[in-house]
Formats: structure tokens, C-alpha cells, sequence
């Protein structure tokens, strides 16, 4: 996975710098908010359930974008591109965690870690 920022211009969502178009944005954030409502911690079933129901287009939510702005609305993504573009992504810059005794997804604080870790990596290059 490659992350592409430009200093000059950074956005003020992270999913803006995590993710290269507007509905994997969107999807991003569906399904962090959907962890975060389950206590932080789904399992594979309820990972699964999330991505059929926005494979069939049956995922009702509130985006707060423009123009739909306040307005409950239809979320549709493929649940093949669900697992290759937004969930492996993720897992992988360790934005999730995935607990292979528990068979649980969870969020995570790895991303922060690797970032410092990258930066220190840099400035080791520097000297």
C-alpha cells in the first residue's frame, strides 16, 4: 500500500489521505463507524453481513457530503472490492487489527505507530 500526500495540500480527514476516491472514503468511514458502534470489535459474521448489505445496496445511513447532507441514503459497493480496496487496506497500514484466535476485526492505533516509525526512519536517513 502506498500513501501519496502532498505537504502543501493536506486534507483534514485521514480517509481523504488513506483512500484515492470519494466512495472508498465514504465506505471507509461506514465501517469504522460501524465498529465503533459495536464496542470497537466485530466479528467475521457481522464483517460479512456489512459487506452483503452494501453489496446489495440495503445499507441505509446519514452522509454529511454534499449535496446529501443531512438525508438518509442508499450506500451500494461491491463486496469483492469491500475486502480488496477498503478492508485489506486497512488491515494491512493497521488502521484494523484482525485477531486470528477470536476471529474479530477491531480498530486499531498500529497506523499511528507505523507513521512514527516511518518518520523516525527518515531522520535516520538524514544524519
Amino acid at each position: 500500500m502506498v500513501i501519496l500526500f502532498d505537504q502543501f495540500n493536506m486534507p483534514d480527514d485521514i480517509f481523504k489521505v488513506l483512500f484515492a476516491t470519494e466512495q472508498q472514503e465514504i465506505v471507509g468511514r461506514l465501517l469504522v463507524k460501524h465498529i465503533k458502534d459495536n464496542n470497537g470489535e466485530i466479528g467475521k459474521t457481522e464483517m460479512s453481513l456489512f459487506a452483503t448489505q452494501l453489496h446489495e445496496g440495503n445499507y441505509v445511513t446519514v452522509i454529511e457530503k454534499p449535496p446529501y447532507t443531512g438525508k438518509k441514503v442508499k450506500i451500494s459497493y461491491n463486496k469483492r472490492q469491500f475486502y480488496d480496496r477498503i478492508l485489506t487496506p486497512m488491515k494491512s497500514m493497521g488502521v484494523i487489527d484482525y485477531d486470528l484466535y477470536k476471529k474479530t476485526y477491531k480498530l486499531s492505533d498500529k497506523f499511528n505507530k507505523l507513521m512514527i516509525k516511518i518518520g523516525l526512519m527518515w531522520l535516520k536517513e538524514l544524519r
